[in-house]
């Protein structure tokens, strides 16, 4: 079966603090592997996770903070020292540009990696990717131009048994319905669509370091998991607002309205010893499965519908 988790590298803000390391997130989706952000120390909680850098295909940054961006070199350090043969898309604000660079060049070292550079400019769909899926950005509201991104994979056909039954097809005739799209059974045509129904793909969305804008409800809706900073609790919305960031109820009432499956609070700011009361402001709007990140925890993407 395939193998499609999110591993938490690091769940901090801007400062680390003994339990929490600075951002850093691994989406493994099959052959793929996404990472989103990657904070201080992302290549050594890597080490902890049991995951390798040479798994990593593509790298995610949506803004240039450094809780977001200085882990970027050791792990292109890494990836180059593990002998990966294939080459690594990275996508960030084009703004950013000059960060990026000085990031990837920020060290005398001998990169073995190819990197395939992608600046963003704006909010859609992003190249290549190829793979099965879709991946898409869109621009959040912080104090540095920021975006979100999108990971969908497309919809698919699946059987239904009782409509199998009902008109006697079965066995290598049902292989004959897919590849065709049509048989002969019985004096009639059987359509592959009176058999069928949709069945949605597996949809991932990665918000981070923003304000509630258009850009937070786009990424989020209908999404399989939604992975969003949750830096304050309710009771600091006013700080959230200020530095452009969300509290925990707001990213669970962004879910809720969005029909989210699963919510993946994390990025709490250092104030905040314990996270109970994370859940508590998130739990009062949102129903559906709540997950308060944690260092180095493996989340399995939910199951298609």
């Amino acid at each position: 079966m395939s193998q499609r988790e999110l591993v938490i590298l690091g769940t901090a803000s801007q400062v680390p603090t003994k339990q929490r390391n600075h951002n850093g997130y691994l989406l493994r989706w099959d052959r793929e592997g996404l990472l989103f952000d990657p904070g201080e120390g992302t290549q050594r909680q890597m080490s902890f996770a049991g995951v390798a850098a040479s798994g990593i295909t593509r790298i995610c940054v949506t803004h240039f903070h450094g809780d977001h961006c200085f882990g970027l070199p050791g792990v292109l350090g890494r990836i180059s020292l593990d002998g990966a043969l294939h080459p690594v898309d990275i996508y960030f604000p084009a703004s950013g540009e000059v960060f990026y660079e000085r990031l990837v060049d920020s060290s005398a070292h001998n990169r073995q990696v190819e990197l395939h550079p992608h600046p963003i400019t704006d909010a859609g769909e992003l190249p290549p990717p190829g793979a099965g899926f879709t991946l898409r950005a869109a621009r959040l509201s912080h104090s540095v131009e920021a975006f979100g991104y999108r990971l969908d994979e497309p919809d698919s056909l699946r059987f239904i048994p009782e409509r199998l039954r009902e008109l006697g097809i079965s066995g290598p005739v049902v292989g004959e319905l897919q590849r065709r799209g049509a048989v002969e059974i019985g004096g009639r045509t059987v359509t592959l669509d009176e058999v069928s129904e949709a069945r949605p793909g597996q949809s991932f969305a990665f918000v981070m370091d923003t304000r509630l804008c258009d850009g937070v409800h786009d990424l989020a809706r209908g999404v399989d998991m939604l992975v969003i900073e949750a830096t304050f609790t309710d009771t600091d919305e006013k700080l959230a607002v200020e530095y452009g960031h969300l509290t925990a109820g707001q990213a669970a009432q962004v879910a809720a309205r969005a029909g989210v499956r699963t919510l993946v609070l994390t990025h709490y700011s250092q104030r905040y010893r314990t996270l109970d009361q994370h859940l508590a402001d998130a739990r009062a709007h949102f129903d559906g499965e709540i997950v308060i990140a944690e260092d180095l925890m493996r989340i399995p993407v939910p199951p298609r519908r």
